[in-house]
């Protein structure tokens, strides 16, 4: 009944301890909670929205969690109120054994910003736990020979809790013969004995069965007990002794399995038998005896099993010495374990934040990592590196084991995309030990790059009447920059025609960059069409640049030559050329000029005599067109000699045109109408035809000498002016009288080279002459003129007609 009271009254106090939880309390900046163990699971902890000054919809919002290491979750985080509840029971003597103060560390992230919080709970221990012996029952043998006042160590109880918890005294039952006495160790821990109070005699009590009980001083106090039978010896008066009564060594923890750490030595005063002493662990734990072994012979301690300081700090236990006649002694050895660096750093990666963007502020946080080192002091003293060193990040300390991985730099996706960042943890110890951890880094990319093209600016050539839709040629621009930032889309932004739309001439496509013409091109309308090409990437907002392109217009045998002169007229009449009968070979009659729209060998023209009335009579300059006198004239030769000249361009599938020179052989006018008044007289006299013929050239013959008479008297009268073309720049001398026709003393002179010709006025000699030109402007050139050379030769029609009359008349006879 009174242990069911106890049990009830323990619930009670433990209630009690959870609902008077301290919640909160600050120690350098952190957060602390306090709570017993054994606490049910999902109890309240503590409110860290409140503690940390968190609105509740920030918790969610701001991604707060608790840090996890891969060991058990004790603890839990209720996002809807901000509640710290347990996760898991907690058995104070499981997570922190004998340590007094046992606390649990606490890390909460928050997340947009990012920052660390942390916070610890203490674990207060309730008395669970009662005082045990390692046995229930217990014998010790004792010669009835031993001294009074003789000690004799005895098991000491063990109790997991700690304070006034743990175990705090030792009783034991009335016995005449021992007294109990309580030894308290430099440690604190108690060690109880019997002492010897009243000489033992085997005849009177061969046995003295004792009840030895371990307090504590919880609340309730709760108790442990064990018998301790006492076996009187008989004989053997002298029991060992040892020669220190307490022994302590020091080794290292990385000591080799199967080295001796100590040697405990004892002797005893008896002979023979009784004197032979054998060693033995009194009561020792099982962990300590799978680490250490006792020789009994030599008292050898030796190691059975690497030691380890992290494990255990501290070894104590007792040794006993017993002689043959069962007499003993006893003594403590105290091993103590030093710490070595054999246990290489952790770092253990709790965030990453990757990819980031190439545009991230200086600072900006890449991942969290905590280091940690099992050993201790200078062993387990970290510092962190990052490798290598040129890389754009740092590492920057937050508090204790914690660091942040930020930007030391700008970054630049086009120069590296992605980094492995190793992180390398190094202790202090020696030699020194490390450990290291690859952070996987991926940088966004942001449009901050525009199209290059290839080239600084295009030339491109398509010949004229080209198929539409042909292909010109193809322009390329780079975007450094990723995916749609480097996705170039190309248009033509403006031209140099603006009075026809560029569109209508050519086209791009958009994702190739290939040109099209979309019309067949004529060269003698214009040669070069001129615009600029953009290049815009797919970013946001999108950038672009500019190229300029020159499409040159390649010329085509597509024209025929052109004819200037003798040029065809437009009133019925035929143009007529006089050559002496006097004349040497080699006389300039006329030349034919011609003219080709298009440019380079396609224009380069050739003259050839295609037929004659007077085969090889006159000759045609091959690329002057000049016509000249092959020979002498002769009686037979007609009157009227009629030449078809050719006029063929160089180009490829040559084209080509002809002419029609009609020339007179005669020394003068007057010869001319005599010539063809004698051509007429042999008429037919019974044909009335003839004899008006015959009147008509008559009377139109004196008309026409009259009017030469008053030309020659004009001729007299400018003969001064005429003398002002010996002394220009250009020289007629040897110039046939042929190539100057006309009645008001003015002169026409046709000149032209195998290159294109343009004709220009000279006002104040009222001629023209052809130099050299533009072939782009020959044929407007000319044709002006040309039309200009028909105005000023109005007076000459006349004349010309009239001959022409005479020449028609002279061919129907």
């Amino acid at each position: 009944m009174a242990d069911t009271l106890s049990r009830q009254d323990f619930k009670r106090r433990v209630l009690r301890c959870c609902i008077l939880v301290t919640v909160w309390e600050a120690v350098s900046g952190q957060i602390h909670y306090s709570i017993p163990e054994e606490m049910e699971i999902g109890s309240f902890v503590g409110n860290i929205a409140k503690d940390l000054g968190l609105d509740l919809k920030e918790l969610s919002d701001r991604g707060v969690s608790l840090v996890a290491r891969g060991r058990t979750q004790y603890f839990g985080l209720n996002l809807k109120n901000g509640h710290l509840f347990v996760n898991e029971r907690m058995d104070r003597e499981q997570i922190c054994g004998h340590i007094a103060k046992c606390v649990l560390n606490i890390e909460v992230l928050a997340e947009n910003p990012v920052k660390l919080y942390r916070g610890e709970v203490e674990i207060k221990d309730i008395n669970d736990n009662s005082p045990s012996f390692p046995e229930n029952e217990s014998a010790l043998e004792i010669s009835e020979y031993t001294a009074r006042g003789t000690r004799f160590p005895l098991e000491k109880a063990h109790d997991p809790d700690v304070g006034l918890n743990s175990l705090q005294n030792y009783k034991c039952s009335q016995d005449s013969y021992f007294i109990l006495n309580v030894e308290t160790g430099d440690e604190g821990v108690k060690y109880p004995e019997l002492i010897l109070e009243t000489s033992l005699d085997r005849e009177q009590q061969a046995v003295h069965n004792l009840i030895l009980t371990a307090t504590d001083c919880g609340d309730p106090v709760k108790t442990g007990s064990t018998i301790i039978r006492i076996v009187v010896l008989d004989g053997n008066d002298n029991a060992p002794e040892f020669t220190q009564s307490v022994y302590k060594v020091s080794v290292k923890e990385d000591i080799p399995v199967g080295s001796v750490v100590l040697r405990v030595t004892a002797s005893d005063r008896d002979e023979g038998i009784n004197a032979q002493i054998k060693y033995s662990f009194l009561k020792i734990s099982e962990r300590f005896d799978k680490k250490f072994k006792l020789d009994p012979e030599t008292g050898d301690i030796q190691v059975t099993a690497k030691l380890d300081f992290e494990e255990l700090v501290f070894y104590e236990f007792d040794i006993q010495a017993r002689d043959e006649g069962g007499l003993s002694a006893y003594c403590k050895v105290l091993i103590e374990i030093t710490d070595v660096n054999n246990h290489i750093p952790g770092i253990t990666v709790t965030s990453a934040f990757s990819p980031i963007a190439e545009d991230s502020l200086l600072g900006a946080v890449i991942a969290i990592l905590n280091v940690h080192d099992r050993d201790s002091g200078e062993n387990g003293e970290v510092t962190c590196s990052i490798i290598p060193e040129n890389l754009p990040f740092k590492l920057e300390r937050s508090f204790d084991n914690f660091y942040t991985v930020v930007t030391d730099r700008a970054l630049d996706r086009e120069q590296v995309s992605e980094y492995n960042v190793t992180v390398v943890a190094t202790d202090r110890g020696i030699p020194p030990l490390s450990s290291n951890k690859t952070v996987f880094i991926e940088i966004l990319d942001k449009n901050d790059n525009r199209p290059v093209f290839d080239q600084k600016y295009y030339t491109a050539y398509i010949p004229e009447n080209s198929t539409p839709g042909v292909s010109v040629f193809h322009m390329k621009a780079n975007d450094v920059d990723w995916r749609e930032n480097a996705r170039v889309t190309y248009s033509i932004i403006e031209g140099d025609r603006s009075e026809v739309p560029l569109s209508s001439y050519i086209s791009i496509n958009s994702e190739t960059g290939a040109l099209y013409a979309l019309r067949s091109f004529d060269y003698e309308q214009f040669r070069e069409i001129r615009f600029q090409v953009q290049a815009q990437d797919g970013g946001s907002p999108p950038l672009s640049s500019n190229v300029s392109v020159t499409l040159f217009i390649l010329d085509q045998n597509d024209n025929s030559p052109h004819i200037l002169h003798p040029s065809f007229p437009t009133d019925g009449s035929t143009g007529v050329e006089l050559a002496p009968r006097s004349s040497e070979p080699g006389y300039l009659v006329t030349k034919v000029v011609a003219v080709d729209a298009d440019s380079g060998q396609n224009a380069w023209l050739s003259y050839q005599l295609l037929k004659a009335t007077e085969p090889g009579l006159f000759s045609v300059g091959l690329h002057s067109g000049e016509i000249r006198t092959a020979r002498s004239f002769v009686d037979k030769d007609a009157l009227k000699q009629s030449l078809v000249v050719l006029v063929k361009d160089n180009g490829q599938l040559p084209l080509s045109a002809t002419a029609t020179v009609t020339v007179v052989v005669a020394d003068s006018i007057p010869e001319i109408l005599s010539d063809l008044s004698s051509l007429s007289a042999p008429a037919d006299p019974q044909s009335s035809l003839t004899l008006y013929l015959v009147i008509a050239v008559a009377s139109v013959s004196c008309l026409f000498f009259t009017f030469i008479l008053v030309f020659l008297a004009l001729r007299l009268r400018r003969w001064r002016n005429s003398q002002l073309f010996d002394s220009s720049s250009v020289t007629f001398s040897g110039v046939p009288v042929s190539q100057f026709v006309g009645i008001d003393g003015v002169r026409a002179f046709l000149h032209t080279s195998p290159q294109e010709t343009v004709l220009y006025k000279d006002c104040g000699l009222k001629e023209f002459c052809f130099q050299g030109g533009s072939a782009s402007n020959t044929l407007t050139g000319i044709n002006s003129a040309v039309n200009k050379q028909t105005e000023s030769f109005d007076e000459e029609t006349s004349t010309r007609n009239a001959l022409d009359i005479f020449l028609e008349v002279s061919v129907l006879g």
